[in-house]
């Protein structure tokens, strides 16, 4: 093995590097001024990822949906009865997990006993145990869950903007799927789904907090030399053929709020476009004019159209970003009204663009002292670009009100999709 050792520029920080002989990535971040450290176990593997070639067949499998999720929920199951929260809290670390459209993560945090929480994490995370039986208990605590965020506004809102946005692609279902899909579930499907994206060449460990990287990479090679594992292959993962339009423009959903709920949802055609700096752009642009220092944002909030800030949230697939806009107001018409009139139209300025630079680089220097933040980042980077970005301030800096104006003279606002709770 060969680590590699890479300066995080934006962060100040080193990057030390490893992949072992069965494929899995390893980055640490060592940081010696802080008493704890924080590790990430993912596997490229989420919601979206319903239909596929599995490891052992030639043939494309269809699971229902919320298989991901599921299997979240049953990694944490052992041969041994054991109960991995438990063997945790022993050692002094919290542990967790979650699922999100394009991967799923365990995790730890904890300043004593590393050698034997990380061993234990990869032990457990690659020890699988699914039978008829636990699967059948599982779905009853999985409904539950499923129920519970039924009931809340923000949930409602969020599965409707997604479901009526999207066509074909998979990102438009709830990531712990229906009562109906989980019912389907069977030990077979979640064996099918973890042989194929648990395999170590499709995982990657994260690292950040005090902790010496030479030692800690001879610990989880160690602790993989023991483990035998089939030959990887490529993974085939069905693509969708999403069109541009969004499916249902406007919709109205009775619920239970004190002060509807809207969304907004601008559907944006990325296929030709860069999408690194693309998402940089927006993301950029939509803070400017849609942030609490916006003069939309003033202006609503003069006009007593709303009381809390707009928020806004973008969703990517390989051909299309989601933005989407919400907030509350007894006079949501007017609210969609004003921001229709703001995106795609207003431009700012270059001394905007320049104040915006600036705040951009100090959010990177606030990070570099918080290990859950630079943890978090190298994983985004892994899942949306495929490496990890060693100078955010290089992109930073390179941005340019004429390129985002080009942007915005090219991309298509036009397709959006409303959508409105309130008790009428």
């Amino acid at each position: 093995m060969s680590m590699k050792k890479n300066k995080l520029v934006h962060f100040d920080l080193d990057l030390y590097s490893e992949k072992l002989e069965n494929g899995l990535e390893i980055n640490i971040v060592p940081k010696k001024t802080v008493n704890n450290i924080y590790v990430t176990f993912s596997t490229k593997y989420g919601s979206i990822h319903d239909e596929f070639i599995p490891i052992d067949q030639d043939d494309y499998y269809k699971v229902p949906m919320g298989v991901a999720h599921f299997l979240e929920h049953k990694v944490f199951e052992q041969e041994t009865g054991e109960d991995p929260f438990a063997i945790f809290s022993k050692y002094g670390a919290d542990a967790n997990a979650n699922t999100s459209n394009y991967k799923t993560t365990y995790l730890f945090s904890g300043p004593s006993n590393f050698k034997e929480n990380l061993n234990f994490l990869l032990d457990f995370v690659q020890a699988p145990y699914f039978t008829d039986d636990n699967v059948l208990k599982e779905k009853g605590i999985i409904a539950q869950e499923i129920k519970m965020l039924q009931d809340q506004p923000a949930w409602q809102l969020y599965d409707a903007t997604l479901d009526n946005s999207f066509v074909n692609h998979p990102i438009k279902y709830p990531i712990g799927g229906t009562l109906e899909s989980i019912a389907k579930i069977t030990k077979e499907d979640l064996y099918k789904c973890y042989n194929t994206f648990y395999h170590p060449a499709n995982m990657f460990i994260t690292i950040t907090g005090n902790v010496n990287p030479k030692e800690t990479i001879d610990i989880i090679a160690q602790n993989q030399q023991g483990k035998h594992f089939k030959p990887f292959k490529e993974i085939v993962i069905k693509t969708y053929d999403e069109p541009d339009n969004v499916r249902v423009p406007y919709e109205e959903i009775k619920s239970d709020v004190p002060i509807p709920k809207a969304a907004i949802s601008y559907k944006i055609n990325i296929q030709n476009y860069d999408i690194n700096r693309l998402r940089i752009y927006l993301n950029l642009y939509f803070q400017l004019i849609l942030g609490s220092t916006s003069l939309l944002d003033e202006k609503l909030k003069k006009a007593k159209l709303i009381s809390n800030n707009l928020y806004y949230d973008a969703v990517c697939t390989d051909d299309h970003l989601l933005y989407t806009v919400d907030f509350e107001s007894e006079k949501y018409a007017q609210v969609i009204d004003e921001i229709k009139k703001t995106v795609g139209k207003v431009r700012i300025t270059p001394e905007e663009l320049k104040r915006r630079q600036k705040s951009l680089r100090s959010g990177c220097l606030y990070r570099s002292d918080n290990i859950y933040g630079i943890n978090n980042k190298i994983n985004s980077n892994i899942i949306n670009y495929g490496k990890v970005n060693l100078d955010e301030f290089a992109i930073i800096d390179s941005l340019n009100i004429e390129e985002l104006n080009d942007i915005l003279d090219h991309i298509s606002f036009k397709e959006i999709s409303i959508v409105v709770l309130n008790d009428n």
